[in-house]
């Protein structure tokens, strides 16, 4: 009777793997931040760039890499060709949430023309 005990005992501290839900989210992963619709105030990635608007250039300046226009497709390249590398002229330098500011390419074309750069430098 005492070893059937003894078993019985043992039998019941048998380790269980699972989840176990301790909060109103029901075992959810709650992840820290704000929506992604949100201003981001420091949880996402910012990604810095040079911006050189007389030959529609970007480099990441993290990453060491260029984007650049190649008809109408964007490139990404750790060197620029020498068409390009010749003639990038001023620059601005600005932050962005995302790692592909040709997105926005519009915006930054009309924000920084290279006609009117030199007053905007330090935009």
């Amino acid at each position: 009777m005492i070893i059937f005990s003894i078993l019985a005992w043992f039998g019941g501290c048998t380790p269980i793997s699972g989840t176990v839900n301790t909060g109103p989210n029901d075992g959810v992963a709650v992840k820290n931040g704000p929506p992604a619709h949100a201003p981001a105030y420091g949880y996402r990635a910012k990604y810095q760039y040079r911006y050189y608007p007389a030959c529609s250039v970007y480099f990441d300046i993290g990453r060491k890499v260029y984007f650049y226009l190649e008809g109408e497709n964007w490139r990404i390249s750790a060197e620029l060709p020498d068409r390009l590398r010749l003639g990038l002229g001023e620059y601005v330098v600005f932050e962005m949430d995302s790692d592909k500011p040709y997105l926005d390419y519009k915006n930054h074309q009309q924000k920084y023309p290279p006609v009117q750069l030199k007053k905007n430098k330090n935009a």
